[in-house]
């Protein structure tokens, strides 16, 4: 097995709000091996996103912070760094692609010097030296004529481009650790393919860890070794994507699979499951169960008690009172 790169216990994240303390990041705890990709699911506000910003604490402080628990990265513990020390993590050895890059992109500055600026910072080239190896990286991540790309600025290029430009920025330095947000929202199926393809063949040259983020079980199914389902603040369920999809355990988790659209209709019809009900606020995260309101198989103690995360199978977490 290969070593753990990234370990996070009990993390918990919050933002002091006028509407009360936001539990974004309710109890999170999983663990990354070098070289696998992770996926994060879960339906929008789950707190997907909040996890990854929390990893290199790029919340805003205030309203945001980490209330407790530890995120161990190569030994040490992220949560006790200042911020010239995650300064020299971010960007270096955890990168991050941010789900939109039109609004991740300064629209004043060039594509090259916001690539270079990378180099400059973390690695003390020249400002030649940097714009040279920005058209390498961007030469890498497979976008056409890479010399005239750099001196073009984010809205003149497409969706895919600058999703490649946001891929290029994230290698630039051969991080450890990148933390993918939902990389392929608003990009037709085709380009999608592309990015998940050029990920993966990054991953395999450079040997990094992956945690991606998105709602898109598809996504998952084809980049991703391990999955975490997360709801409310917290992941629910734990396992390898192949146990996932094999035998889904949580009550939500199955849900989440009966509500993806079916090429072949059954009996004869097409018709799209929903889950009833919404997601708690996080203002008012239950002290019980936190999905038995939109559970059909919950039981009394569910509505008594907050289960625990426990493993149903083999390699197998699930955090119900049904396997409890």
């Amino acid at each position: 097995m290969s070593p753990c790169l990234i370990d996070i216990q009990d993390l918990y994240t919050q933002f002091m709000t006028d509407k009360g303390i936001v539990r974004a990041v309710d109890g999170v705890s999983f663990s990354l091996q070098a070289g696998e990709t992770m996926g994060i699911v879960g339906e929008s506000g789950c707190g997907k996103t909040v996890l990854a910003l929390s990893i290199i604490h790029l919340i805003p402080q205030p309203p945001g912070k980490i209330v407790s628990g530890c995120i161990i990265f190569k030994g040490r513990n992220l949560v006790k760094f200042d911020d010239a020390e995650l300064r020299d993590i971010r960007g270096k050895e955890i990168s991050m692609i941010f789900q939109e890059p039109m609004t991740a992109l300064n629209p004043v500055f060039r594509i090259g010097d916001q690539i270079a600026e990378v180099y400059r910072l973390h690695q003390n080239l020249s400002s030649r030296e940097a714009l040279q190896r920005a058209v390498e990286s961007l030469r890498e991540v497979g976008l056409p004529a890479p010399e005239k790309r750099v001196l073009d600025y984010p809205h003149q290029l497409s969706g895919g481009m600058r999703q490649r430009v946001m891929l290029a920025m994230a290698m630039a330095c051969k991080p450890a650790l990148m933390l993918a947000d939902e990389p392929t929202t608003a990009l037709d199926v085709t380009i999608q393919a592309q990015i998940l393809e050029l990920m993966d063949t990054l991953k395999q040259q450079s040997g990094m860890s992956i945690l991606l983020i998105t709602h898109d079980l598809g996504v998952v199914a084809e980049a991703a070794q391990t999955v975490g389902v997360m709801y409310a603040g917290t992941i629910v369920e734990y396992t390898s994507v192949y146990d996932l999809f094999r035998e889904p355990l949580h009550p939500y988790t199955i849900g989440l699979m009966e509500a993806v659209p079916r090429i072949r209709p059954r009996n004869g019809t097409y018709r799209l499951t929903a889950i009833p009900g919404s997601v708690p606020t996080l203002t008012s995260i239950p002290t019980t169960c936190r999905f038995q309101d939109r559970c059909g198989r919950a039981m009394e103690i569910c509505r008594r008690q907050e289960p625990q995360m426990k493993e149903a199978r083999p390699l197998h977490q699930v955090k119900c009172w049904l396997y409890n």
